[in-house]
């Protein structure tokens, strides 16, 4: 699997080797994780999985495009914003700690921060399939406040990935070095709170 110009192919086992591939990289990593397991995993022949996916990084970067893709429609998909502009936000920071500290988030971010020096496609394919999403789903979150007159922003690029960073404050770094991974709902809420306050302090109207 070291192609570089691989293309992904469809077929009847399509998505039964990316849930395979989906077990194994989130249990053992990119690296140690092996075409012989994601096939045994997967219930297929190596021969089927190398139809699919003659690349073990663009399998990798799919199975991330494929999950940051449902994570993100669960956090923003279905945001009430005829809602207050703190509410709505505090639902959709809630969505994202839990994102950033689940073990997918964890295991993904730390998958593409080491490879993507080497590969860099790999890094560049998670981004635009994960924080560039995200930015452009809350985008369109708060576009609508912006509209109704509860948010002045004018940059929306930078003001998403502001609020996505405050949600990462203190626990995901915590998690991410394996200093505590344990959270309870006051934790959460702690630093949900804390980036809707920061948030609309710089970008609020009605303060």
């Amino acid at each position: 699997m070291a192609s570089t110009q691989a293309e992904i192919k469809k077929g009847r086992k399509f998505d039964q080797v990316l849930e395979g591939a989906r077990v194994v990289f989130m249990r053992d990593g990119f690296e140690g994780a092996s075409v012989d397991d994601i096939a045994r995993v997967a219930g297929v022949s190596k021969a089927t999985l190398y139809a699919y996916f003659p690349d073990k990084r663009l399998l990798f970067s799919e199975v991330a495009r494929i999950e940051c893709n449902r994570q993100a429609e669960a956090a923003l998909g279905h945001m009430d914003i005829t809602a207050p502009v703190r509410e709505t936000l505090c639902a959709a920071g809630e969505r994202l700690v839990c994102f950033f500290l689940s073990e997918f988030g964890q295991q993904m971010y730390r998958a593409c921060v080491a490879e993507s020096h080497r590969f860099p496609e790999l890094g560049r394919r998670f981004y635009a399939s994960g924080p560039m999403m995200l930015k452009q789903r809350l985008g369109a979150v708060l576009e609508a406040y912006v509209a109704r007159g509860d948010l002045v922003i004018e940059d929306m690029d930078l003001a998403t990935s502001q609020f996505a960073e405050l949600c990462k404050a203190d626990m995901f770094v915590r998690c991410l070095c394996g200093i505590d991974c344990d959270h309870d709902q006051a934790d959460i809420d702690r630093v949900v709170q804390g980036a809707a306050d920061m948030f609309l302090a710089r970008y609020g109207t009605r303060n």
